[in-house]
């Protein structure tokens, strides 16, 4: 009988280890841990949308990569400030005039969500802005602070892990733009710090890369739309500011306009983000393999206690 209740039992363990843990939608885990995503067209995502000729408009392709895929420990928070369980496109209705495709949000999570049990995404990235946008007291920046908050209240407990940047391309026009960048991106990044009350929060930009400075930082603009490309990426790449942490996109294969990843190269793009943020910013989680090695403890003591202490019990 011992030994049938324990051939059951090791059934059980593998089932549990198969399986996800599922989340009721009403119920978000209070251990949460919250990424922002801002910037523009990239991190939003087109990966997979092309111009459609027989429409004359853009349509997103609908293809999601297994690291895209939903998993119910991986949640969005949507526009009107609902938890969901993530799926592609992220910013489907957050960046609503424009056609979205995949970007490197979910292969993000996916790399870093057992590491923390449950990751939240924020999604606040509109395409085509520039940096003077996202500036305090401007719209983007106030609904990045707004939802960012929203997020954190509605979790009930969750905690800012981190801001994923991607964002210049626009900035590479006009000499003006480019000039004040690294004046702009430092006070961007010091009044989001300061208003979500996380003076060291860790970001993780996407910059250009320029080999040089490659050694120094580390998630860089693949490509720039204007002449002033060279002066964004150097401002990009020297804020000086601290837990402040750079991926080099450059190489990675873009769409036909020369301008936005390819699906296969945001998936790549999250990865490395979620590299470059393992790398730098201590675990302070729970790893999620500790309850596995506590019934992996609890299993050994039944084993010995059914091959060794057992047969001595008279009542057994």
């Amino acid at each position: 009988m011992t030994k049938i209740f324990f051939f059951f039992f090791i059934i059980i363990i593998i089932i549990f280890l198969q399986s996800p843990p599922q989340i009721q939608s009403q119920t978000i885990p209070r251990n949460i841990s919250i990424f922002i995503l801002a910037g523009q067209s990239n991190m939003a995502g087109r990966g997979g949308v092309y111009n459609d000729t027989a429409t004359n408009t853009t349509v997103w392709d609908g293809v999601i990569p297994q690291e895209c895929r939903s998993n119910p420990s991986i949640l969005r928070l949507t526009a009107k400030l609902k938890w969901e369980i993530a799926k592609e496109p992220l910013h489907v209705d957050i960046d609503v005039n424009k056609t979205n495709g995949i970007g490197p949000g979910m292969s993000f999570a996916d790399r870093l969500f057992y590491r923390f049990g449950h990751v939240g995404l924020v999604p606040c990235s509109i395409g085509g802005t520039k940096l003077s946008q996202w500036q305090k007291g401007e719209f983007l920046y106030e609904e990045t602070v707004r939802r960012a908050k929203a997020a954190v209240a509605s979790s009930g407990g969750g905690s800012y892990r981190g801001i994923l940047w991607y964002q210049g391309e626009s900035d590479t026009v006009d000499m003006v733009d480019a000039s004040v960048y690294k004046k702009r991106l430092v006070k961007y990044f010091t009044d989001l710090r300061s208003d979500l009350d996380q003076p060291n929060l860790p970001i993780i930009q996407a910059v250009a890369k320029i080999s040089y400075y490659q050694s120094s930082c580390g998630v860089a603009l693949a490509t720039g739309a204007g002449p002033y490309l060279d002066a964004v990426r150097k401002a990009q790449l020297k804020t000086d500011l601290k837990n402040v942490y750079c991926v080099d996109a450059m190489g990675l294969p873009l769409e036909p306009d020369g301008l936005h990843l390819t699906t296969s190269s945001q998936v790549r793009l999250g990865q490395m983000i979620a590299q470059s943020f393992a790398d730098n910013i201590p675990n302070s989680a729970q790893p999620l393999y500790m309850p596995l090695l506590i019934t992996s403890f609890c299993c050994s003591l039944y084993i010995i206690f059914l091959e060794i202490l057992a047969p001595t019990l008279p009542f057994l």
